[in-house]
């Protein structure tokens, strides 16, 4: 008799369908996302066939918030984060107020009581953590103001839903609900009320964000050091992963503070280490892997059927969620002083709802406030909300530089995304990637006064390009429309200096299809690389570890004759090499 496997089941069944539903979607050009939340709907208990463990699935996804929020803190620093303190905190406030408001109106409107409709409208106010991190990665906005703004304004809200969380049971038993986990119990045993329960909340973010300054800054960066001097690569990714797993359950246990923010924070503080690069390298294959089964998971709480049961009380859900309060954040920005294309980013990234959402609803019908139908509804807003929300980023970029009157100045050209425009350059050198490798290959074709024009992604060395007087090109270069605006067609050499060779493959083959004589020369870090670089039509790949080599061994080449006089020995050593 075969063993009952639920936990593998669970992730087989869920990635495995989540590739094929994915890769179909972005075959007709959908984001993969939809393809990921439609296999969490096949799986899911409301329609036919294999049923996953959604219990397991949620704990699985909750792996992919944690390493997604420690990524995000990698590249989040302090200074970033009191940079949008200003719009962050009264923002996201106002927002969450709003929110809440607009569905305390439509849950009277259906005859539910206060309570039901304050659990309801706090549902509907918080963005998915997962769901905004990705659509600004995607769109290459992280590094931007505008991505600091909307990470800043989804701190500000998780931290109110904490607050939320923590004082469920006081304001349900007021409410006269039933049953109650006690999300307090210091302050349940010491009969506190509201606002003690409040303080003592506070008090405990307060020391887990000071203990996170004063000490994490200075122990995590030091163990990762201590670590990287080993020179076990297996070692240091365990390690990394284990202080983001760590950190996020610790929080969450002794501090009453949710996993992402935990996780964000620890990212934040290895920051402060050289190091920061490379962890973040180390765990993006989990993170990617166990983001999807987010979606998987989400999918999996979706009624097909409450669209034909509940149509009109679903439009009005979904409208509060990608209308109601996106117009909300959209004043609020605008009021701000902030540019239109700001306002519309931030409205677009928190069209949506997610993870505290689901849990403020099963919270709700637990406690005997919020009715099933409201549970429904709000898990079906969610996931069409998710699926919509490219949608509403395309309708940002669409209307940005319509509605924004000071689109000529210099601060609303930062933020309106200008059109790709093709270089005029001829005969010139395409650098992708203006890292270690790419900057000095750009130094060397500078002083040499050859035409060449770099595309990068990260913001700071487009900066350094640009006050360089360097012509660059912000994008990745494996999309079509950024590569096609470097010029191929009329290059005469194309430098690859990324290291991620699945890119560097789709960038020379569209290359190579645009220019059949052009120069290919791209970088790699194994055999196998080389070789699917050089098929994929690259005239030269080289390898580092090569290339070091070979550099060892021509010096002790060139030192062995003038070792010889002294020791005949060194000749042995010579023929050796």
């Amino acid at each position: 008799m075969p063993h009952d496997t639920p936990l593998i089941a669970t992730i087989v069944v869920g990635l495995g369908l989540a590739f094929v539903l994915g890769t179909i979607a972005q075959r007709f050009r959908i984001p993969p996302l939809v393809g990921y939340l439609l296999a969490g709907v096949a799986v899911g208990p409301f329609t036919p066939g294999f049923v996953a463990d959604q219990a397991l699935a949620t704990e699985l996804a909750e792996l992919g918030i944690i390493l997604l929020m420690f990524g995000v803190g990698l590249h989040f620093s302090l200074q970033d984060l009191l940079s949008v303190r200003n719009i962050a905190v009264p923002g996201a406030v106002v927002q969450i107020a709003v929110a809440t408001l607009m569905g305390l109106g439509l849950a009277w409107l259906m005859g539910w009581s206060v309570g039901a409709g304050l659990v309801f409208g706090l549902a509907l106010s918080v963005a998915s953590t997962v769901v905004l991190l990705r659509a600004l990665q995607e769109r290459r906005l992280m590094e931007t103001d505008r991505g600091r703004i909307a990470v800043g304004w989804l701190i500000v809200e998780d931290l109110a839903m904490v607050l939320v969380l923590v004082l469920f049971p006081a304001i349900a038993s007021l409410q006269g609900g039933g049953d109650k986990p006690a999300f307090e119990p210091l302050a349940a045993q010491a009969g506190f009320g509201l606002a003690g329960i409040v303080m003592l909340t506070l008090a405990k973010i307060i020391v887990f964000i000071g203990l996170m300054l004063v000490v994490g800054r200075r122990v995590i960066p030091w163990i990762l050091h201590y670590i990287a001097h080993t020179g076990s690569r297996e070692l240091f990714r365990l390690g990394v992963l284990a202080i983001a797993l760590c950190i996020a359950f610790g929080a969450t246990k002794l501090f009453d503070v949710s996993l992402a923010l935990g996780a964000f924070f620890a990212g934040m503080m290895l920051r402060e280490s050289p190091l920061s690069a490379r962890a973040a390298q180390e765990s993006l294959p989990l993170r990617d892997a166990f983001a999807v089964l987010f979606f998987v998971s989400v999918g999996m709480m979706f009624d097909p059927m409450s669209v034909v049961r509940e149509p009109w009380p679903l439009l009005a859900t979904l409208a509060i969620i990608m209308l109601g309060k996106s117009l909300a954040a959209f004043l609020i920005v605008v009021l701000f002083r902030h540019p239109v294309a700001t306002a519309l980013t931030i409205s677009a990234s928190l069209s949506q709802i997610g993870e505290f959402s689901f849990i403020l609803a099963e919270l709700g019908v637990a406690s005997q406030i919020l009715p099933t139908d409201g549970r429904d509804l709000i898990m079906a807003g969610a996931i069409l909300s998710i699926m919509l929300n490219p949608l509403m980023f395309a309708a940002a970029t669409w209307l940005a530089p319509r509605l924004d009157p000071r689109r000529d100045s210099p601060q609303a050209a930062a933020a309106v995304p200008e059109p790709i425009r093709t270089t005029d350059l001829t005969d010139h050198t395409i650098v992708i990637g203006y890292g270690r490798v790419g900057a000095l290959v750009g130094d060397a074709l500078k002083q040499r006064q050859l035409p060449f024009l770099v595309a990068e992604v990260g913001e700071s060395a487009l900066a350094k390009l640009k006050q360089g007087g360097i012509e660059t090109i912000m994008g990745n270069a494996a999309q079509p429309e950024i590569l096609g605006a470097t010029n191929p067609s009329r290059a005469r050499h194309l430098v690859i200096a990324i290291p991620e060779a699945f890119e560097a493959g789709q960038i020379v083959q569209q290359a190579r299809a645009a220019n059949p004589d052009i120069r290919i020369i791209a970088r790699a870090h194994a055999d196998a690389e080389v070789d699917h670089l050089k098929g994929l039509g690259a005239d030269v790949v080289i390898m580092g570890e090569r290339e070091i080599a070979r550099g060892m061994i021509e010096e002790l080449e060139r030192r062995v004759p003038d070792a010889a006089q002294q020791d005949p020995r060194a000749l042995a050593v010579g023929s050796v090499v």
